[in-house]
């Protein structure tokens, strides 16, 4: 397992580390037994990083990692996430006096003294300009109630504004390979300002690996259903932006990346990590096994440069215009 710098947090964290939202809700039937053995499979294995959110589940991701990580608080870093218990788009919901709230009912879930990565998650960029919520996160790390903080965002134009405006550590992005514009400009301004990069919906809700046909269908609680045309948030975060059947389609004609690297899922992962910039892949999961496909990721072969080359042509030419929402 390689080791990177988040930031300027002073954490060091796993080139792969999991995300929670699956265990939490959200994502159609799941067991808590098998999230804690997944859990404990991912931390014996090195991965010392997981991303989660006061929202996922009600709180109940948070509760789960508390559970696992129980005795290793000192090694094993949690970020959370913060701002959509509320209404994102007033103001009152950025006071200090509420992110207190949210902060302290996460630390109660989490049975932590301090949070190592605070993240807001996914504000409007008119919130991130025009409330004191950057100020009171500096508070809140003068305090050591978080050791540092980043933010969750959908598109470019926030993630350039967090970067020129704030001391966040980190930026959370969605990223894969079907989703590769952060690649343009974002990633070389994040590495220019030494802030980490956290990669999530790495797999494209499932997408990239290559396990869906155009018939399947979702379970009633699954976002991947309620939310495949972005009736309840940012379409963005289902399937990256893609609409299911058309990400079908291209999925399929990226199943060569599988070729010598196992199966798809490993070769997409892998090529995130390979990406320069970022610091962690945040794929989720709901069982043991998926927590152990995922590892295997670490020692597939690189892409080669000419690999590189086809993907991005790929996604240029024939993903890109097919993106909805904002990015």
């Amino acid at each position: 397992m390689k080791y990177n710098q988040l930031g300027d947090s002073g954490i060091t964290v796993s080139e792969l580390g999991f995300g929670t939202w699956a265990i939490g809700g959200d994502w159609g039937t799941h067991s808590d037994e098998e999230a804690l053995k997944g859990l404990d499979r991912a931390m014996d294995a090195g991965v010392n990083f997981f991303d989660t959110a006061d929202v996922y589940g009600g709180g109940h991701s948070e509760e789960l990692l508390a559970k696992a990580t129980k005795g290793k608080e000192d090694r094993i870093h949690v970020a959370t996430k913060f701002i959509r218990y509320g209404d994102i788009d007033d103001p009152a919901n950025y006071s200090e006096k509420v992110v207190r709230e949210y902060l302290e009912n996460s630390l109660r879930r989490l049975n932590r003294d301090t949070i190592d990565l605070y993240q807001i998650h996914c504000a409007p960029l008119d919130m991130l300009k025009n409330t004191d919520i950057f100020p009171i996160l500096d508070t809140l790390k003068q305090e050591g109630k978080i050791r540092s903080y980043g933010v969750s965002v959908e598109t470019d134009e926030e993630g350039l504004y967090v970067l020129e405006n704030t001391n966040a550590s980190s930026l959370q992005v969605i990223f894969n390979m079907l989703r590769q514009k952060p690649l343009e400009e974002l990633f070389p301004k994040a590495q220019e300002k030494g802030v980490g990069i956290l990669a999530r919906v790495p797999l494209a809700s499932g997408l990239l690996t290559g396990k869906f046909s155009k018939n399947h269908s979702f379970e009633d609680s699954d976002h991947r259903n309620f939310n495949k045309d972005g009736a309840a948030f940012n379409v963005g975060e289902t399937f990256g932006g893609l609409p299911f059947e058309k990400g079908v389609e291209l999925s399929e004609q990226l199943k060569w990346i599988g070729d010598n690297r196992g199966s798809m899922t490993r070769a997409a992962l892998k090529w995130v990590m390979q990406q320069e910039a970022v610091t962690s892949v945040i794929p989720g999961f709901k069982n043991e096994k998926q927590v152990l496909d995922n590892l295997k990721s670490i020692d597939v072969p690189d892409f080669s440069k000419q690999e590189l080359d086809r993907i991005s042509d790929f996604y240029w030419k024939e993903v890109h215009d097919h993106i909805r929402g904002p990015y």
